[in-house]
């Protein structure tokens, strides 16, 4: 991707990872995003709290987040008796 492309990219809010690709991670949106503000919210007001991954895309804690989980350094259980995850 060439700086033109990708500062297209970034100006349409396009996101690194896209929802296509989260997705893949549960079968619950709701799920993934509960889990993705709860992280956020961690990483914004734990004390001491460092991402996961390392050379985030992101400088958003929402973003980090969404990269950890779609990096498998979040895991996303399905709850007791969901028999869709």
């Amino acid at each position: 991707m060439d700086l033109k492309q990708h500062m297209s990219h970034e100006r349409d809010g396009m996101r690194y990872p896209s929802i296509d690709q989260l997705v893949t991670k549960t079968t619950s949106k709701y799920r993934l995003v509960m889990a993705a503000a709860l992280r956020a919210k961690q990483l914004e007001y734990k004390e001491g709290e460092k991402p996961l991954v390392t050379n985030p895309h992101s400088k958003k804690a929402i973003g980090i987040a969404l990269e950890e989980i779609y990096e498998d350094k979040i895991i996303i259980l399905p709850e007791m008796g969901d028999q869709n995850n």
